[in-house]
């Protein structure tokens, strides 16, 4: 008794892209496919809260994810973070994001940094049910990745990073009755990024202008129903910039923009070809093998060329965050933030807002999404970040000695 269909349920169910409205022209609906989507989920509140958007934003803990060079520019020794996320909780109540991370500046010259994070991402509990409606398996699904990352700067104003990453995704069964075992996919991938920032005076205030770029997931597919459906990994380009300057004595407004393109090729759709003839289906069929067949280095550059719309299409695969953060005296912080998605390729559209209030050890920050595409279900999402500072930590401990 085999479940393919379970497989696809699942995925469906983490994707990110919101229903498309009854409107929208269903030849043009064609968001693009990946598996593990989970990885694409921003896991801590300071990014989601404006927007999601993180690449060249100062760094803090959770770098991990939106540019790890960043961290060689760190101003803590090391730090670490853990976040929380309910997820589609419109839809359910026992789905989750949990993300923990950190980094360790490294050598004594202050330009060298080791991170890590560990991202789990739960499904909560699925019952399963044969053609006859009879009950099967309380299954509990989920995927999770680790990975390892070093950082370095190159000069006093840039920086660069790598990230390994191991990812596993288990969303199938086994069926010791039926004989059919069904394992998790794994899957290996690397990020490669880099940090630009100085600090321009712009009448008699000294500011920050960043720029930062971050290609990450490179790596093999994920091969779900023990390898019959691989899958591409949601290798992603995201590029950003962000300018801060002071408002007046301990009070700075930083301005953030990101902008984030797939690089997975468009699954072929039935619409580009004459299916009602022979040669149509031929076209498709075979179309639909080469993409199936196609590596994931192959894919990354062919994602750039590959939508039936031509250009326009392509324009139409960049999503957009824009996001402004308010501090005073680096202790509390007011966020805000937008995100676009065309509604042809997912129609993830939201508000976002976010508060944070640090101490010398520890920072709390919370986030909250306003969708406004309709029926969403990442409306009303909301996500806590609790981050430690090892080096207030540190100096707290040594001052009680």
């Amino acid at each position: 008794m085999k479940h393919p269909v379970y497989i696809l349920l699942l995925a469906a169910a983490i994707a990110l892209a919101a229903p498309a409205a009854t409107a929208q022209d269903k030849n043009e609906f064609n968001p693009i496919q990946t598996g593990v989507t989970s990885l694409g989920i921003a896991p801590d509140a300071r990014g989601a809260s404006m927007g999601d958007l993180g690449v060249a934003t100062d760094p803090d803990a959770n770098s991990q994810f939106w540019n790890p060079s960043k961290y060689a520019f760190a101003y803590s020794k090391a730090s670490v973070s853990l976040s929380y996320t309910p997820w589609l909780r419109k839809l359910v109540n026992d789905i989750f994001l949990a993300n923990l991370a950190g980094y360790w500046k490294i050598g004594s010259g202050d330009n060298q940094a080791l991170s890590a994070s560990l991202r789990y991402f739960s499904l909560g509990e699925v019952n399963t049910s044969n053609e006859y409606g009879d009950a099967g398996q309380s299954l509990n699904p989920y995927e999770m990745s680790f990975d390892v990352g070093y950082s370095r700067k190159l000069s006093e104003k840039f920086s660069m990073g790598v990230v390994f990453r191991y990812i596993y995704s288990d969303l199938g069964f086994s069926d010791s009755y039926a004989g059919d075992q069904t394992t998790g996919a794994s899957a290996f991938s690397a990020d490669i990024a880099g940090y630009y920032t100085t600090y321009p005076i712009i009448g008699r205030n000294e500011c920050q202008w960043s720029w930062g770029w971050n290609i990450s997931n490179i790596g093999t597919k994920v091969g779900y129903n023990n390898g019959e459906d691989p899958a591409f990994l949601p290798t992603n380009l995201r590029l950003g910039t962000s300018f801060m300057f002071p408002l007046a004595d301990y009070h700075t407004l930083a301005l953030s923009l990101d902008l984030n393109k797939l690089l997975v090729p468009a699954r072929p759709r039935q619409a580009d070809y004459d299916i009602d003839t022979p040669e149509g289906q031929a076209a498709y069929t075979d179309a639909l093998e080469n993409w199936e067949d196609m590596s994931s280095f192959t894919g990354i550059f062919k994602s750039f060329t590959d939508a039936p719309g031509g250009f326009k299409e392509e324009l139409r695969e960049i999503t957009w965050s824009f996001g402004a953060e308010y501090s005073y005296n680096q202790q509390f912080f007011l966020r805000a933030g937008y995100f676009y998605e065309n509604e042809f390729k997912g129609n993830r559209q939201y508000f976002a807002a976010g508060a944070g209030f640090s101490l010398n050890v520890v920072r709390l920050d919370a986030s909250y999404m306003l969708a406004t595409a309709q029926q969403s279900p990442l409306d009303q999402t909301l996500r806590f970040t609790l981050t430690f500072d090892m080096d207030g930590l540190k100096d707290l401990f040594g001052k009680r000695r």
